[in-house]
């Protein structure tokens, strides 16, 4: 009897140690798996906050709309490196000096006419160095690049730049300012830009 009673107890001893194992074991389990969340939380946010530091325009700080916003901005580059093909393209046909313009020009100012788009300049202040361009012109084979270089030859630096095509018309917007980091006076500006479009 003496022997019985003390297996019955050796037995429950037994139980209860390894009660206590398994729920420590359980709490090591949880505390490590509490651990690596939080580290690919912080990884995520690490990771958000620099996708947000990349697109120039995000409308909100949460995570959502940070990634929406980024996808806006990414499908846009998109576009802007199309239409920069289709221009490397033209640039490439246009290399002969004295081209015929080709049908497709001669389209293209119909189409301006027909639509209603004329040449334009637009110009409004950003800061006391910075201007903010929008110019609209017949697009033409080459157009872009002359018109990348005879900005160029006049002292303005381009950025942020955006570059459209529709209805036969190229239309390009920028931040611009001048090489040296003077003031641009918006008349003077506008009246140069003026000059360029119509020589493209």
């Amino acid at each position: 009897m003496e022997l019985h009673i003390t297996e019955e107890g050796s037995s429950s001893k037994g139980r209860m140690g390894r009660r206590r194992y398994l729920n420590e074991g359980v709490k090591e389990f949880k505390s490590k798996n509490l651990i690596a969340e939080r580290r690919r939380r912080q990884k995520l946010s690490a990771r958000l906050l620099s996708l947000r530091a990349l697109v120039p325009i995000i409308t909100n700080m949460n995570k959502e709309t940070i990634i929406i916003d980024a996808i806006r901005y990414i499908e846009e580059l998109q576009k802007n490196v199309e239409v920069l093909q289709e221009l490397l393209f033209e640039m490439e046909a246009s290399s002969e000096e004295g081209a015929m313009p080709t049908r497709e020009e001669i389209d293209a100012a119909e189409e301006m006419k027909i639509s209603g788009i004329q040449a334009e300049v637009v110009i409004s202040q950003l800061d006391a160095k910075k201007l903010w361009i929008k110019l609209i012109f017949e697009k033409k084979r080459g157009g872009f690049t002359r018109l990348m270089e005879a900005m160029s030859a006049f002292g303005f630096v381009l950025i942020d730049t955006s570059v459209t095509t529709t209805k036969g018309a190229m239309l390009v917007s920028s931040s611009v300012e001048g090489i040296h980091g003077e003031k641009l006076a918006i008349q003077h500006t506008r009246e140069l830009l003026l000059e360029i479009i119509k020589g493209i």
